[in-house]
């Protein structure tokens, strides 16, 4: 049988080889050949998802062979309904981030390779079933961003790129820890996550110190207030399609961890502690939108929101740990899991809009707009449309998702139900944003804007399909999501 897992994962880096090997090659062809060997990892995740997906929570298209049986390491991959719609999500905003990216000519070899490299780490954290290779995927992560936001971003990027790096390279430091702690209390050791969460090693204090070590990691990645600071700065200075990757992947990576680690790895653990994780989810949840509704640049307005949406993620899973019974626990890890996918989709389009806005204004100061409507209906309506879709409206893609962790919270945790408050605060800042930047009068300085181009709508329609279609039929990811979810004996 084809290796379509390992395909997948490693076709970006070999696009990323390709591209240093040909030092002289144009700019153009640097972007063909990203998108080349992005779109083939696009088809190589729709293959996955084709093929079936077992019940229970076991994983599928497992591929294994050794790599260091000293210490019972190996390369071990494979999916399960927790990371296969994930997988599909990194492959997609790949693509539109390097269509979106397509006029960049400035080291253009560079960038592009970058972003591959980028790819196949994310796709790694994802597939990966050994916690080495996990913890090696998760690390390079941080090494295209930093390029990315340090060479081609905007104003204080390096310094910007700088705290990216060394707040998330130190904060992962525990997850290193933690992950030793759970190959000491294995017998035989192993790495294998399998057996991990088929049989947690560690109990106790010893449980409670690991949970403690993965949360400050998964935490400062997803992130929780209070280790939230470096994100803003990232977003601001960062390329547009860097800001999608940023919000639209990487974040996930956080969020990830808590459920294939925290959750499945220390269940006991984190059932006890699950009060303190909600408390904090609630907190960023509404921290993120009341900073929200005060900034005047709508990047940073788009940044604050993504610390509002995966409060709701860490509420959600923090609920799941909680919850004694498996109907409740199964609803709530559902939504926490499409608030995943439907956060990386809607921020992702809502960055692509802002940054074409960016383009053509050289400014994302929403007092510097008004009337945008007028000459940019196309950008004008995507953005409202997004803006929606990110409030929480029926019908679009983070209603399915929130609807079924409040509901899970209302049934653990009434009063954790306060978080809800994020919806109507974050319904507040989109419709001003909305009448600052697209209604009302027209400054003479923009009569002459133009609309979406070509390769602006090949980035952004796509993704503002999938948010109408995931607010639609959300059954079309979560029927995958919830074969695994619903058999979770934690």
């Amino acid at each position: 049988m084809i290796p379509i897992v390992s395909l997948t994962l490693f076709l970006p880096l070999l696009g990323a080889l390709v591209l240093v090997a040909l030092p002289g090659i144009s700019a153009r062809g640097a972007h063909v050949v990203g998108l080349v060997f992005a779109g083939l990892a696009f088809v190589g995740s729709v293959v996955m998802w084709a093929r079936e997906v077992p019940s229970g929570t076991g994983f599928s298209q497992v591929e294994e062979i050794a790599w260091i049986p000293s210490i019972g390491a190996a390369y071990r991959v494979g999916v399960d309904g927790v990371s296969l719609p994930l997988v599909l999500l990194t492959t997609i905003l790949f693509v539109v981030s390097l269509v979106f990216s397509a006029h960049i000519t400035d080291r253009a070899r560079s960038y592009v390779a970058l972003f591959l490299l980028m790819e196949t780490a994310s796709l790694g954290v994802f597939v990966a079933l050994d916690a080495i290779l996990f913890y090696v995927f998760f690390e390079v992560t941080l090494v295209g961003m930093y390029f990315i936001i340090a060479d081609w971003g905007y104003g204080e990027r390096r310094r910007a790129s700088l705290t990216f790096f060394l707040y998330t390279l130190l904060g992962s430091l525990p997850l290193l820890l933690a992950i030793l702690g759970l190959y000491l209390g294995s017998d035989p050791g192993t790495f294998d996550m399998r057996e991990y969460i088929a049989s947690p090693p560690l109990s106790g204090l010893a449980a409670m110190l690991a949970l403690i070590a993965m949360l400050v990691t998964f935490f400062v990645k997803t992130p929780v207030f209070p280790f939230h600071t470096w994100l803003p700065l990232a977003h601001t200075e960062a390329p547009t399609a860097g800001s999608v990757i940023l919000a639209g992947v990487l974040l996930k990576l956080g969020t990830y961890g808590l459920v294939r680690f925290a959750l499945q790895m220390t269940p006991d653990a984190f059932r006890a502690a699950a009060p303190v994780v909600i408390v904090f989810g609630v907190f960023s949840a509404l921290y993120g939108a009341f900073v929200a509704l005060a900034q005047t640049d709508l990047k940073r307005l788009v940044a604050y929101t993504s610390v509002n949406h995966m409060g709701y993620v860490v509420v959600g899973v923090g609920v799941a740990a909680a919850a004694t019974d498996a109907s409740v626990r199964a609803l709530a890890l559902d939504g926490a899991i499409l608030q995943m996918v439907s956060h990386g989709v809607v921020t992702g389009v809502l960055f692509l809009l802002v940054g074409a806005l960016q383009d053509r204004a050289h400014t994302r100061e929403m007092g510097a707009f008004g009337g945008l409507l007028r000459v940019a209906p196309i950008l004008g309506w995507g953005f409202i449309l997004a803006a929606f879709a990110s409030l929480g409206l029926p019908a679009l893609a983070h209603f399915p998702a929130e609807f079924q962790i409040f509901l899970g919270t209302l049934q653990v945790y009434p009063v954790a139900v306060v978080v809800v408050l994020g919806i109507v605060v974050t319904a507040g800042l989109y419709l001003l944003a909305i009448v600052r930047t697209f209604l009302g009068g027209l400054p003479e300085r923009w009569t002459g804007m133009k609309d979406m181009t070509a390769r602006e709508a090949l980035a952004i329609v796509p993704l503002l399909l999938l948010t109408v279609l995931i607010g639609v039929a959300p059954f079309l990811v979560l029927d995958v999501i919830h074969r695994t979810t619903q058999a979770m004996g934690l």
